[in-house]
């Protein structure tokens, strides 16, 4: 299933999505149900207000080998500090990828 969390989409603007403008109780009710790992793919607010409510078990990141000079933060200013130990890591030869995985602590 699909869930999109947002403040100005409507559920009829998306069929075959959930829509969801409180992604924190959405989060909690899923995670409190057996099934498979929870993916989210967005904006730093969004991973910003899950951190700080301790819905994230993972975070991923990959390390690709281009130079931009600037970019979108991970998360926005201002975020609270979070601790991170490393759990995996995996090196993609081909293209000089590396993914990080880590763990909140």
């Amino acid at each position: 299933m699909t869930y999109v969390f947002s403040r100005t989409l409507r559920q009829a603007d998306c069929p075959g999505v959930i829509v969801s403008d409180n992604p924190a109780a959405t989060l909690a009710a899923l995670k409190s149900r057996p099934g498979k790992d929870i993916w989210i793919f967005g904006g730093g607010s969004l991973f910003a207000s899950l951190l700080d409510l301790g819905l994230v078990d993972a975070v991923e990141v990959a390390v690709i080998p281009v130079l931009l000079g600037g970019g979108v933060p991970l998360l926005p200013h201002p975020a609270k500090h979070a601790q991170l130990k490393l759990v995996k890591h995996r090196v993609y030869e081909k293209t000089g990828t590396v993914a990080l995985e880590y763990a909140p602590t």
